[in-house]
């Protein structure tokens, strides 16, 4: 599974942080938060990226299993729905840390991972589940096209240990 990096919250998980951050903590809009580098409001303003020409160009450059486009109900669970009921993807958190946004709005919002985790795309807008010929190409195209990206986790058989469409393992690097 290569992963493609997300270029902030996307459409997703707007009424949690407006919750935590507006309404609990009582942030303003105009505040400047120094870990994103520039005001709430610009951060919550930042552009949804688009993946279709670039899963596109994947469809055109190697085979691709399916796409899972990271919305609301966060990774695993959109992930989970693309993968055959017979298979489980493993998703290691140590491959990636998530953006400013997502540690701020779990330690304002006093969240523990896995419920932060339910809602919002931690810095994941796409996934790839392609075989594991296709992994350098993809990376390279990828790359080319300008879209930070990763390899995220592997596909098993599902079994008593690996339960379930797909999970996250492992921690962050950073969080």
């Amino acid at each position: 599974m290569i992963a493609m990096a997300a270029s902030g919250l996307h459409s997703n998980g707007y009424s949690l942080v407006r919750h935590v951050l507006l309404n609990q903590a009582g942030w303003k809009l105009d505040r400047k938060v120094e870990e994103f580098g520039r005001t709430l409001g610009e951060e919550l303003l930042e552009p949804t990226r688009i993946y279709s020409l670039d899963c596109l160009a994947l469809t055109r450059a190697t085979e691709i299993h399916a796409f899972s486009h990271v919305t609301g109900g966060g990774l695993a669970a959109n992930l989970a729905r693309v993968i055959p009921d017979h298979l489980h993807a493993r998703l290691d958190r140590g491959t990636w840390t998530p953006l400013p946004v997502f540690q701020t709005v779990a330690k304002v919002g006093a969240m523990q991972t896995l419920e932060i985790e339910k809602t919002l795309n931690m810095g994941v807008g796409m996934v790839a589940v392609v075989p594991p010929e296709s992994v350098d190409v993809v990376l390279s195209v990828l790359e080319d096209r300008g879209v930070e990206a990763w390899l995220l986790g592997d596909v098993v058989d599902r079994d008593a240990e690996h339960d379930g469409g797909a999970a996250l393992y492992n921690a962050y690097e950073a969080f």
